[in-house]
């Protein structure tokens, strides 16, 4: 029997949304064992305006400080790590592609002209998946992300799985979060960064992670 109150908060992705493809295919899964899954919108709405405070709020407004298990993609995936790290009420994470050192990810991508462009006008145009166009996103993005360590401290059991041909974020990052942190494993698959060619591989382990490890804490 899974315990009562189990509940499952999914993470889209950075520019993403709740009805990605993703989000729906675990959402649709666990609830057939019986947990009650949650996808927030994360940028409420207001994409412009997004910062990893202003997401890590509707997580905790999501949950209620309630038992939880995290799932996240991508952004979602270090947005889980960074509240696991700071509520022990959650239970265990299942990360998708985590983008792990966030921050420094976004300065070497972008490079100085960019940064300075963005700095200066206040805002950079991004695509946004579920918008399916570029939308603007302003410079408190960048700022606010400043502040959060690269590699969260999690203590929870944690599985990643994570591309071998991840162009976005090198599957690298993830293994350097493995080797400090005893409590994770990393599966890489040999996918890139959206891995939703891997889907039902990731799904096989996902559910024992989560199925028969809360079993065996209860």
């Amino acid at each position: 029997m899974l315990p009562a109150r189990l509940r499952v908060v999914y993470l889209h992705g950075f520019a993403s949304s709740p009805e990605s493809r993703k989000a729906h295919f675990f959402g649709e899964h666990l609830r057939q064992l019986g947990f009650v899954v949650t996808v927030p919108d994360l940028a409420e709405g207001d994409f412009e305006q997004l910062t990893i405070s202003a997401q890590l709020k509707v997580i905790e407004r999501t949950s209620g400080h309630d038992p939880i298990i995290l799932i996240g993609s991508s952004l979602g995936g270090y947005l889980a790590a960074l509240y696991a790290a700071r509520h022990p009420e959650v239970a265990r994470l299942v990360l998708l592609a985590p983008a792990f050192d966030f921050y420094r990810l976004w300065m070497t991508q972008l490079g100085p002209e960019q940064l300075a462009s963005w700095r200066e006008t206040g805002a950079i145009r991004v695509f946004h998946y579920a918008a399916g166009r570029d939308v603007p996103l302003g410079y408190q993005f960048l700022e606010d992300a400043s502040h959060f360590e690269p590699f969260p401290n999690v203590y929870q059991p944690t599985l990643i799985f994570h591309g071998n041909h991840d162009p976005v974020v090198p599957v690298t990052y993830s293994s350097e979060f493995v080797e400090r942190h005893k409590n994770a494993r990393l599966v890489r698959l040999e996918s890139g960064h959206e891995l939703t060619d891997v889907l039902d591989a990731i799904w096989r382990q996902s559910r024992t992670f989560l199925v028969d490890g809360m079993q065996l804490t209860e």
